[in-house]
């Protein structure tokens, strides 16, 4: 069973050091060109050019890199230094990522359900079980829901993070109806007085017709239990997939009305960029970011500390 010390960073620094960390590719590639291009001189055509190339090769997207590059060109004309080019570009990257931030609010009902959904490999189960754990280390009473019913590993995935959160499982086994362990898993959560349910499910491809409609039948289980229900749609995307996370939110959104998203795996790629192409497009807020392995590297998405992060300079 965690203990809150398990999730506890023992100062903002090592936050921030952690988050500083598990941007490292994206902030060689990113972060450190960006830099460097600035303090090269005056903001010409080149200049712009060569920023624009290093937006798109973080799959940061046509759209966000010609807006970016538009405003900067705009502000930045006059600017007296190399420094103040970098404010100028620190700050109009966090005002774009700041439409993505909005923490995750638990509190507003009992028990709180948060629908999982993603395709496979994006780290569903894993990131069910650190927002398990960081749950628990608040002192909430959680419930995971194991609706993946068609990998055999998942269920037996969740039991270890169950074990290791002190959160309750529920889980009818390989082949079961998926909606019908929602359905035993909420009422379960409502005998039990928990403060959250947490739903998994299968992950095959998004292009999978009927694992949208296994997904449209879990919700509307959970909505007839429980009207209101559930209270959070939180589509898990890889980092990794660049550009594809916006045809993953699309098709999800159509079939389950995604509320919010947990972008996992930011520490193995230097596609961070992403972010601001979901910024562009009116995402869904990013209510957890992934930036490495531990349980505290899944961290509430804040654009500030992720723009101070990306853009800081070498260490040493």
């Amino acid at each position: 069973m965690s203990s809150a010390n398990e999730l506890s960073d023992s100062d903002e620094l090592s936050a921030f050091h952690r988050l500083r960390r598990g941007l490292a590719r994206t902030r060689a590639g990113l972060g450190r060109g960006l830099r460097a291009l600035v303090g090269e001189g005056a903001l010409d055509e080149q200049m712009l050019e060569d920023l624009g190339d290093l937006l798109l090769s973080a799959d940061t997207g046509v759209e966000a890199s010609r807006s970016i590059l538009e405003e900067l060109e705009r502000r930045g004309r006059g600017a007296a230094s190399a420094g103040e080019v970098l404010q100028i570009l620190e700050e109009l990257l966090y005002r774009r990522l700041a439409a993505c931030e909005q923490p995750l609010d638990v509190s507003t009902a009992a028990p709180f359900v948060i629908l999982v959904v993603g395709v496979n490999g994006v780290g569903k189960t894993t990131t069910i079980g650190k927002l398990a754990m960081r749950f628990r280390a608040e002192g909430r009473e959680v419930v995971l829901a194991a609706a993946d019913t068609f990998r055999a590993a998942a269920s037996e995935q969740l039991l270890r993070w169950g074990e290791r959160s002190g959160a309750s499982v529920i889980s009818q086994g390989e082949g079961a109806d998926a909606a019908s362990v929602a359905h035993d898993a909420l009422q379960s959560a409502r005998a039990r007085g928990a403060d959250v349910l947490i739903v998994d499910t299968a992950g095959r491809q998004h292009t999978h017709h009927n694992l949208m409609e296994e997904l449209a039948k879990i919700r509307r289980v959970i909505e007839r239990l429980e009207p209101g229900a559930p209270h959070e749609v939180l589509l898990v995307v890889d980092a990794g997939n660049g550009q594809n996370v916006l045809s993953q939110l699309q098709r999800f959104g159509e079939a389950v009305g995604v509320t919010g998203m947990a972008m996992t795996k930011l520490d193995g790629t230097a596609k961070g960029g992403i972010l601001l192409a979901l910024a562009a497009h009116g995402a869904p807020p990013v209510r957890f970011i992934g930036v490495g392995e531990d349980p505290r590297d899944l961290r509430p998405f804040e654009a500030r500390g992720f723009v101070t992060a990306l853009l800081a300079e070498p260490e040493g």
